[in-house]
């Protein structure tokens, strides 16, 4: 048991890559917080995880707001006495618009849900891994945090600035035993695409040029792996870096 006895929070786990996360980390001894907007689908992860003899507990948040993610770190210590664990994978997609056709509201609401929840979760955790001095963070990028063709403007703005984040978090505290990394993920078969809304044409055509080169479709199990290894002691000199796990469809570029 790769995590026995730790204490995981992971945002967006009702279905897809957080609910997989989810599972896998409790199947390897922590007890998860199982974090998402959708509190049906995530007490349905909760039932799943404690009928397969792991500890978890469902609670109800809205990344976008401030007080749902400070409840939601404050809810893994009231109920598990600690934090060790923190994934950040809750995220929406853009329309795929570029940026002359973006707009104020997209946009803030893409950079709210991306990436000011990312920062407000980890400033959130951060005094509790000085006090134990030691914390582990995941952040759910995007190959699109990496390249330009993947998604709308904002979308891989947002990504590009969880990268940035990621790898700041992972230099800073590097000698307090907090160690920051990012995954990210190619295409996945998740249900993103339904926060998809007024699909910009335009650039759906453009990004449609480099999604017909990825080699295949991954699966959450196959992304919950990656985030395990980042969890646990095996990957203790992995640190401010970004793993992709794509099947190689970067490589090509």
């Amino acid at each position: 048991m790769k995590l026995e006895g730790k204490v995981a929070v992971v945002t967006g786990a009702a279905s897809g890559m957080g609910k997989a996360i989810a599972q896998v980390f409790a199947k390897e001894g922590a007890k998860v917080i199982v974090a998402d907007l959708n509190i049906a689908g995530a007490e349905q992860v909760v039932e799943e995880i404690v009928k397969n003899g792991g500890t978890a507990k469902a609670i109800e948040v809205n990344v976008a707001k401030l007080a749902d993610i400070e409840n939601m770190i404050d809810t893994a210590v009231n109920e598990f006495g600690t934090l060790d664990i923190l994934v950040n994978n809750a995220g929406i997609m853009d329309g795929f618009e570029p940026v002359g056709d973006i707009s104020e509201e997209k946009w803030d609401l893409i950079f709210d849900v991306n990436t000011k929840a990312v920062m407000r979760s980890m400033r959130k955790a951060v005094p509790i891994f000085l006090e134990k001095g030691k914390g582990i963070i995941i952040n759910i990028a995007s190959t699109g945090g990496l390249n330009g063709a993947h998604a709308g403007a904002a979308y891989g703005a947002s990504k590009h600035a969880v990268v940035g984040l990621t790898k700041n978090t992972g230099f800073m505290y590097a000698k307090e035993g907090i160690r920051c990394n990012a995954i990210a993920p190619g295409a996945v078969n998740t249900n993103i695409s339904a926060s998809m809304t007024n699909v910009n044409q335009f650039g759906l055509s453009r990004a449609g040029v480099a999604h017909a080169v990825s080699p295949r479709t991954g699966e959450p199990e196959e992304i919950a792996q990656a985030a395990l290894f980042l969890a646990s002691d095996e990957s203790s000199f992995v640190n401010g870096t970004v793993l992709v796990v794509d099947g190689g469809w970067t490589a090509a570029f």
